[in-house]
């Protein structure tokens, strides 16, 4: 299968409903595309934040008794056999008429979720930056300046609620330089600081609140490039004026060290 392919059977994949030769060979895809993988895993998350947070709401009474009143009536409504023959039909197309209603129903809640979550990405988006260019305009790159990790992580206890990973990818040509405390998301987060040639990456990280997974994005805000993921019960988040594919380096750099499971 290609990519198109299987895009197009992921939410059959996921419901459990794709047939076993076609699941097979959607997973050996998924083995070695990254891209899929990643799309899955966000479905996979709306599907659970659907179950978890959309409230289940009965249908009223008044919607029964519309839905009965729009039924053909019997044309002998004297005669049992019309009665019982009338029945099961009525039964089946009330059934229909709620299975669309539901459906609709769990389509607008999970369209609505996943504007939230983009309204909320891109809100969080803006803080991050804000954060990288106020750390290069105030002179106030790092709170901790050295490429010791050793010393970057111990700074932050007692600072943070957390403990953020801190690795050296020197030999792969990020170097760290240093770590700081900011502000995002209305909590005090670790932010530390890469160096690629000349060019700063700023590394913001808090923790999630939940163990979803989440694969990586990319964002473009005033010139900048952001990447953002979600991993091991951390949020993650990369900006730097590195270009995308020089940022999607660095987090597989990330991956490698055993900062985040790829």
């Amino acid at each position: 299968m290609n990519c198109t392919e299987v895009r197009a059977l992921l939410a059959v994949y996921g419901d459990g409903e794709l047939d076993l030769p076609r699941a097979v060979a959607l997973e050996q895809h998924l083995a070695g595309c990254a891209d899929c993988t990643a799309l899955l895993r966000e479905q996979n998350a709306l599907r659970s934040a659907i179950r978890t947070h959309a409230p289940y709401h009965r249908a009223p009474e008044a919607l029964r008794a519309r839905l009965h009143a729009a039924l053909p009536a019997a044309t002998d409504s004297d005669a049992p056999v019309a009665q019982r023959a009338r029945r099961p039909r009525s039964t089946a197309t009330l059934r229909r008429w709620s299975g669309a209603l539901a459906a609709a129903l769990a389509l607008a809640i999970g369209i609505n979720l996943l504007y939230v979550a983009q309204r909320g990405d891109d809100a969080l988006a803006d803080e991050v930056v804000a954060g990288h260019v106020r750390s290069l305009q105030a002179a106030h790159l790092a709170d901790v300046p050295s490429t010791d990790q050793h010393t970057v992580k111990p700074w932050f206890a007692g600072k943070l609620d957390f403990s953020p990973p801190v690795h050296d990818l020197a030999d792969a040509g990020f170097v760290l330089t240093g770590g700081r405390l900011d502000y995002i998301d209305h909590r005090n987060v670790a932010a530390l600081i890469y160096r690629h040639r000349q060019h700063v990456i700023n590394l913001f990280v808090w923790p999630a609140g939940s163990d979803t997974d989440r694969g990586s994005s990319v964002k473009a805000r005033e010139g900048y490039n952001l990447l953002h993921w979600t991993a091991e019960g951390d949020v993650w988040w990369a900006v730097s004026d590195l270009n995308a594919e020089e940022l999607r380096e660095f987090e597989q750099r990330l991956r490698q060290a055993g900062a985040t499971p790829s």
